[in-house]
């Protein structure tokens, strides 16, 4: 009889978790950790060791070194009561091209174990959650690629898991596809669903996951909220186009004089300043408009997740591919 764990405080558990296949290391000494009821983002080039920690927590593949709970459960030693509490979704749809969109979803039920009937209600619930109830009897050979990647996500919400794995799950979806996608994902957070979510898409990092890991060679080069890893790179950025070089020297000499770092190239007409503060916009208003002559144009942006990303990895690693990550 299977022990069956008190409430967790993680829906996703994982210390020191490092994976070789024979010679070749893709994970190297993995922690991360995700409450119930969140998203987990995991971001990284190709062959940075995604798809092999989304292996190992869904218990397909066993850790070479570290620890993993999932729904409460050792990943290892009580696989079989994980796999009964997830669903997975890879990178490419598997479904049944000669059978319809109805049938796919009622086969994925019945062999979870639910009845005919509860299996036809939820094929129904999810056809309508995917948009597609008017292609619902037609053989799935005719779907486009972007119907049959919602389909193989309706088929993976068939047993109502307690964790989601999506990896890259907007993969080959139009702008409108994805955008129904990331509901959908919302609406099962907030229905208590934990999600672990690969991505290649940092837009869809930064609206749907609560905390994000960076994956590097196999290893953990940053974790955190979306906004903190933001924070790390730097605040707000005034920028200025200027009528010409002479118009930003001169700006630039008249805003290091009120305590401000601009930086410019005299090759270009822009200059940008590092806001550590509200006031500090304030300043460079007031400057610019005493010192540079004619119109200018002052914009505020703040750091996204791209230059996060950028700056934690820089360009595919070599190393990593290597290595032989996923």
């Amino acid at each position: 009889m299977t022990a069956v764990p008190g409430p967790a405080e993680y829906a996703i558990e994982a210390a020191g978790v490092s994976k070789w296949f024979g010679p070749v290391q893709a994970l190297d000494g993995v922690t991360v950790a995700a409450p119930p009821g969140s998203v987990l983002g995991l971001l990284g080039h190709n062959g940075a060791g995604k798809t092999t920690l989304v292996n190992v927590l869904a218990a397909l593949c066993r850790p070479t070194a570290g620890t993993a709970r999932v729904a409460g459960y050792d990943v290892v030693r009580q696989s079989r009561e994980v796999r009964r509490r997830i669903a997975l979704t890879g990178q490419f749809a598997a479904v049944d091209e000669q059978i319809s969109g109805r049938d796919n979803l009622v086969l994925v039920a019945r062999l979870r174990g639910t009845g005919r009937r509860d299996a036809l209600r939820r094929a129904a619930e999810l056809l309508e959650m995917f948009d597609l109830t008017g292609a619902a009897d037609r053989p799935v050979r005719g779907y486009s690629g972007g119907m049959r990647r919602r389909l193989d996500l309706a088929a993976s919400l068939t047993g109502r898991p307690e964790v989601l794995f999506l990896d890259e799950p907007t993969t080959g979806l139009d702008p409108a596809a994805r955008l129904a996608a990331w509901t959908v994902v919302e609406r099962l957070v907030r229905d208590g669903t934990t999600v672990v979510l690969t991505t290649q898409y940092l837009d869809e990092a930064d609206r749907l996951a609560d905390t994000i890991t960076v994956l590097a060679g196999g290893r953990v080069v940053a974790s955190g909220a979306p906004a903190d890893l933001k924070a790390r790179v730097g605040g707000r950025t005034a920028t200025a186009r200027l009528a010409g070089p002479d118009a930003v020297r001169a700006a630039a000499r008249a805003l290091r004089t009120e305590g401000l770092g601009p930086e410019y190239d005299p090759r270009r007409d822009v200059i940008a300043v590092p806001l550590t503060g509200p006031r500090d916009l304030a300043v460079v208003a007031r400057t610019l408009d005493a010192e540079v002559m004619g119109d200018y144009e002052l914009a505020v942006t703040a750091p996204t997740l791209d230059d996060v990303y950028l700056s934690l990895t820089g360009p595919a690693r070599p190393d990593a591919a290597a290595r032989g990550a996923s």
